[in-house]
């Protein structure tokens, strides 16, 4: 394990990393946790990058910056991370044809951001060979995520953070998943509960719909009851399930 900052002239965001010992290189997961753009909660960061470990997946768990940092620096951070592992495959054992996301509630959200994003990524100066790779991720993990930044199942706490509580609906409208959804997301896993009082399970069944008119692969799995922000759910019988499936499906994608 190593932290190393993403930026060349800042430390406000950093990225961890979680390498695997591999005859081969290994596939990557780039990590972010939630925590409403306000914070970031540390049991979705670490214990998932170990629980990938175990998977013989290479973790990378980001630091992205946070409120009063708003939209679209915490994505910048987020394409960075997935530049930054893709520029640094060759030292950490890692494929980077083969470099996923996954996030957790605000996390989600922001890794949804960027599997969903279609036009040129931005990137903050200075300049480096970083910038030169590939910021789009080959498959995206969403766990209880944030899609909605309007209507009744928004969460407010998460746009105002990351946009500002004045903002119009019309960027609002722009940063919720369910209308950024394309032909070119990738393949993406999703899980929420049912009784989930935080983030509504609407947001994950919106967004998983608009993947479907779109013709996105996809596997949805909305467990009866559990509160919002479990992580890796273990102590949890049904919902703990989530980690044996995921497992599955990114076998089936190659990572």
């Amino acid at each position: 394990m190593s932290e190393h900052p993403l930026w060349p002239t800042t430390g406000a965001a950093t990225i961890t990393a979680f390498p695997v010992r591999s005859e081969r290189p290994a596939p990557a997961v780039v990590v972010l946790p939630g925590g409403a753009y306000q914070h970031l909660a540390g049991h979705e960061g670490a214990p998932v990058a170990r629980w990938l470990n175990s998977l013989g997946i290479a973790a990378f768990v980001a630091h992205y910056r946070v409120a009063p940092h708003r939209h679209p620096l915490p994505l910048l951070d987020a394409a960075r991370a997935v530049r930054w592992v893709r520029h640094h495959a060759a030292a950490n054992g890692v494929d980077p044809a083969r470099v996923g996301v996954l996030g957790f509630s605000a996390g989600g959200h922001l890794a949804g951001l960027l599997a969903t994003e279609t036009g040129p990524m931005l990137t903050e100066g200075p300049h480096d060979a970083i910038d030169e790779a590939d910021p789009r991720p080959g498959l995206a993990v969403l766990c209880y995520p944030v899609t909605a930044l309007t209507g009744p199942a928004a969460h407010q706490g998460s746009a105002a953070n990351l946009v500002g509580g004045d903002a119009p609906e019309s960027v609002r409208a722009r940063l919720s998943l369910a209308h950024r959804a394309g032909p070119a997301t990738p393949p993406t896993f999703l899980w929420h509960t049912a009784d989930d009082e935080a983030v509504p399970v609407e947001n994950t069944l919106r967004l998983a719909q608009a993947l479907a008119r779109h013709g996105v692969l996809q596997e949805v799995h909305v467990y009866p009851s559990g509160r919002h922000g479990l992580g890796l759910a273990a102590p949890d019988p049904v919902v703990g399930d989530w980690t044996r499936r995921c497992a599955a499906f990114l076998r089936g994608r190659g990572w």
